[in-house]
Parts: C-alpha cells; structure tokens; sequence
C-alpha cells in the first residue's frame, strides 16, 4: 500500500484537475511539464496510440530539451514502439527494467528486458512504462494507448507506479483527444524566419536569453525582440506557450 505525503497529494489532485480538459498538444505539453512533472519528473514522454489489432496510429514524443533528428527518429520509430510491444505482452501494470545482477538468469529484467539495450543506446534508463490495455489490447478496433515516462532521475519504484496508475486515465482520454496533425490545419499570419525558430530552439532548451545570444552569435536584447515578434505571430504571451504553440504547429 502506497501513502501519499500531503504534498504528493496536493500535486495528485493538482494533476487529475488541470487534466480533465486536456483537448490539444500545446496543453498536454504544458500539463506534463506542471503538475505531472511534480509527481512524475522525466526527460522525455512517449505518448503512443495502437489500434485494436495492436498496430502503431501514431507517437507524440514530449520534451524540454533539443534533440537531434537522427535521437528523435530513434525515439519515436525504435524505442517507443519496442517499449509498447514488451509492454503489451506482459502483465497489464507499470513496467519497469528490473535490475541486471551478475547470477542474472536468461530472460531475466522484467517485461521490459527486450529493451535493454534500445534504452541504453538511448540513455533512458530509468524508465516508466503503463498503458490502456494489456495482454494484446481490449475489442478490435478499439484504440488502445501507452506511455513511456523516460529519464526519471532515479529508478522508478511502486510510488511512481501508483501516481501513473492513478492517472493513467486522464493520460488516454487526453491522447485520443488530440486528433492526429491537428496542428497541422492552423494558418499563421506569417510563417517563422529560420532565426526566430532557433532561438525558439534554444528557449525549449531551457535557456536564458543570455545564453541563448551566447549560443547563436547574437545579443540578448535580439533574442527579446525576436521573442516578442513571435509571441505576436503565435498568439501566445509567454516563452512556455510559445514552445508548446510551436510543438502544436510541429513547428519544432
């Protein structure tokens, strides 16, 4: 049995309120770098959707940091399905990679074993895995979701099991709420120059406007003007909102 300190419950009921109304990416975004971030702290999260027979629709992967294409690719073509097909076919619970000991037996590691090294070359290790529907999915044609909470700072335990099963639901109904290239039917006034989405780049890096001139070779008050200039084409007025915005779009 799992007691949840007053905090943890505070940010529990936190999460479950502010998710309820999830309807697109830039808001998922925003909701798992808030109050789900607090419960459930992670680098990267896999959101994946199957379809009854078990086959792939699509992966949103969910992050702060720059990543390069090719780690991307690798994300959402190679890691996420493999951790949605392992899941799948073992027990319908959290998952996570049990622990390699020298007198290891063959196959041992858990549901997750056949990701071992898919997440290693990744360098996700501490890893979080839950879905909609086990042991092959629910009726046919129904849509079936997991999720893949990467980069959890330590080894993931049944505390962080039971805040993902307790959400778990808000998580589904959210995904399938989004709506495939979405984004994609949204017209800006204007499109963005290649300047202002790389400063925008750096900004989901999490970066400050110093660092950010520091790392493009310009000053700190030419990030501000830039960042203005998208805020007004984004219709957004903050830098959280301009990279879930961006996200939406697919524009990063």
């Amino acid at each position: 049995m799992v007691i949840l300190s007053k905090l943890e419950q505070e940010y529990l009921l936190r999460s479950i309120e502010s998710g309820v109304g999830l309807a697109d990416l830039r808001q998922f975004f925003l909701w798992s770098q808030g109050p789900l971030q607090a419960l459930l702290p992670h680098a990267a999260l896999l959101c994946m959707e199957l379809d009854g027979g078990g086959a792939l629709r699509r992966v949103e992967c969910l992050r702060q940091a720059v990543l390069a294409p090719s780690a991307l690719a690798q994300l959402e073509g190679e890691l996420g399905p493999a951790l949605a097909r392992a899941w799948r076919v073992g027990p319908p619970q959290p998952a996570v990679l049990e622990l390699e000991t020298p007198d290891e037996p063959a196959g041992a590691g858990g549901a997750l074993a056949s990701c071992r090294e898919a997440l290693r070359r990744s360098g996700y290790v501490n890893t979080l895995v839950h879905g909609s529907a086990g042991q092959g999915g629910g009726a046919h044609g129904s849509a079936a979701t997991v999720f893949a909470f990467l980069g959890l700072p330590l080894r993931p335990g049944a505390r962080q099991a039971w805040f993902l099963q307790l959400l778990l639901p808000y998580l589904h109904l959210a995904l399938l709420r989004l709506g495939a290239g979405e984004g994609a039917r949204v017209r800006l006034a204007r499109a963005l120059s290649a300047r202002e989405l790389a400063v925008l780049e750096q900004v989901r890096a999490g970066r400050s406007n110093e660092e950010a001139a520091h790392a493009l070779g310009i000053s700190a008050l030419t990030v501000k003007n830039h960042l203005q200039r998208v805020y007004r084409v984004l219709g957004v007025g903050n830098r959280a909102h301009a990279v879930a915005r961006c996200m939406e779009l697919r524009l990063l």
